[in-house]
């Protein structure tokens, strides 16, 4: 076979069989801010976002929302934190349903977190959650939470004054038992899929290709 045709039929195998990729990508971030407490999911959002945008600013995927904080990603500061951590995951038909998600936190001016760009909720006070859920006003949590079918992004915007203590976010689909968002989650992201209209035109081109390969091998024989 052609070694052109070779190669463009594994890319087009290579394409088919990208309906689904990994499990949830999550990607903590982090900046300096003295920024104080705010008043709306939102203004924590911009509050935490602008910080981002300056010098200096750190991003790392990492394999599991558990025990993250600056000190221990990026080896920086304890002190005039703000965090930006997105979860990207995917949700299959059998998942969907009615989910419970909670967070822990060490945000000392409060912090808020978004579901595909909508609040969910905010807190102004000084959380710290100590590694237990106990304490609803130390931690974020959110019952029976309806999320359907397909592809899903989740925000958490904190400001932490002083010491950054580690973080973690679960979740737990139709009553189950809680589980860490990361890269063994089960929650794969799906990818787009060609048409049926795609797929005849790109096999259509392909075969194309192995005739034209065919008549120059005649050709040069």
């Amino acid at each position: 076979m052609n070694k052109t045709v070779a190669k463009s039929l594994l890319l087009a195998a290579t394409i088919a069989a990208a309906a689904s990729a990994q499990a949830s990508v999550v990607t903590f971030e982090t900046a300096t801010s003295q920024t104080g407490a705010q008043n709306s999911a939102a203004a924590y959002r911009d509050a935490v976002n602008a910080a981002m945008s300056q010098p200096g600013a750190k991003s790392a995927d990492v394999a599991l929302f558990d025990g993250l904080s600056n000190g221990s990603v990026f080896g920086g500061s304890n002190s005039d934190i703000a965090y930006r951590v997105t979860v990207n995951f995917g949700v299959a038909a059998g998942q969907a349903g009615s989910w419970d998600l909670r967070a822990g936190v060490d945000f000392g001016r409060g912090g808020a977190v978004f579901l595909d760009g909508v609040a969910l909720g905010f807190k102004s006070n000084d959380m710290w959650w100590n590694t237990g859920y106990g304490d609803s006003s130390q931690v974020f949590t959110f019952d029976k939470i309806a999320i359907g079918a397909g592809n899903h992004k989740l925000e958490i915007f904190g400001l932490e004054n002083c010491c950054d203590g580690q973080q973690q976010f679960q979740f737990a689909a139709n009553g189950s038992e809680f589980k860490t968002f990361g890269k063994t989650d089960g929650l794969n992201i799906t990818s787009a899929v060609p048409e049926p209209g795609s797929y005849a035109l790109m096999l259509a081109g392909l075969g194309a290709m192995g005739v034209v390969a065919r008549r120059r091998k005649s050709n040069a024989a």
